[in-house]
């Protein structure tokens, strides 16, 4: 995929009261590290490759997290791509740490978030973060109600200090989003959603009034991928894959979806971009929605 197919990933995205602007169709870096998301990848060399063709390829978001490796994604990041092109925009994460056994542990105080901004700065080797979302450890599929005032508190005094441009928030309830809003500006919400998952799809809409992103997690179903009859016959009559067609229904959703697909394979990389130039028409809207009504019913 050329520059000149940049217009194709699903055209542009300006982040509220900001002067950030990427292609709605973008780059989750999870999948860099090794199996589990723990220690390094078992080819070092095709991971750079990866992220230098979705660069190539016109992608100018990028999702990461220190925690994933840990260390390791945003080490291959900065190996591949620094010093980073003008335009790019790199969100990474907070909310986490991985012990030596390979688990996922909360890392929520005030010391352990600043901790995680230096440990992002320090390993992407950049002085500010463009956006850091804090990820808030209700399951590891879903939100649950709590306040999260004083993460995103420290996060805003982190964003004071220069540290942090904008404040972003992961697996988050609308009243978490109202919370942290009366404390600084939020920029985008990062959620568990796709076709077959839609719980969110009341947030999406709030947040779309208000010009704040929504960016899925887990748009292919994550763990347990997507699987529809519904989605295969609409696959094959359009020429396409159902991954594809399930990324491009995503874009038709709402105007402030972003995507994050990731892959450690440039060919899987190419084919979830494509999905930025798939047409879906009104009536196969219908037919995919219903997806969501029949795994619901």
């Amino acid at each position: 995929m050329s520059k000149a197919n940049e217009s194709t990933l699903g055209g542009p995205f300006t982040f509220p009261g900001t002067s950030l602007t990427v292609r709605r169709v973008g780059y989750g870096a999870m999948q860099l590290a090794g199996p589990g998301v723990w220690g390094p990848p078992k080819n070092p060399e095709g991971a750079v490759a990866v992220l230098r063709e979705a660069v190539a390829a016109g992608v100018n978001h990028i999702d990461t997290a220190d925690f994933y490796g840990p260390h390791i994604t945003n080490q291959i990041i900065r190996q591949a791509l620094h010093p980073y092109p003008a335009g790019l925009v790199i969100v990474t994460k907070l909310g986490a740490r991985r012990p030596a056994d390979g688990s996922w542990q909360p890392a929520i105080s005030p010391q352990e978030l600043t901790d995680g901004v230096h440990d992002n700065l320090r390993n992407l080797s950049l002085d500010a973060l463009d956006i850091v979302n804090y990820r808030a450890m209700g399951s590891i599929h879903g939100p649950k109600e709590g306040s999260i005032a004083e993460q995103v508190t420290a996060l805003a005094d982190l964003q004071k200090k220069g540290l942090i441009r904008h404040v972003g928030l992961s697996n988050v309830t609308s009243a978490q989003v109202a919370e942290a809003k009366s404390i600084t500006d939020i920029v985008c919400v990062q959620n568990n959603y796709n076709l077959a998952n839609r719980q969110d799809d009341a947030l999406i809409e709030e947040l779309a009034g208000q010009g704040i992103a929504y960016v899925p997690f887990f748009p292919l179903g994550g763990f347990t991928p997507l699987q529809s009859s519904t989605l295969s016959d609409v696959a094959t009559r359009l020429g396409a894959t159902p991954m594809q067609v399930a990324l491009a229904w995503l874009l038709h959703r709402s105007p402030n979806i972003l995507l994050i697909p990731g892959t450690s394979s440039v060919a899987h990389l190419r084919e979830n971009l494509a999905a930025g130039q798939l047409s879906l028409t009104p009536q196969t809207l219908t037919e995919l929605d219903g997806i969501g009504v029949d795994i619901r019913a």
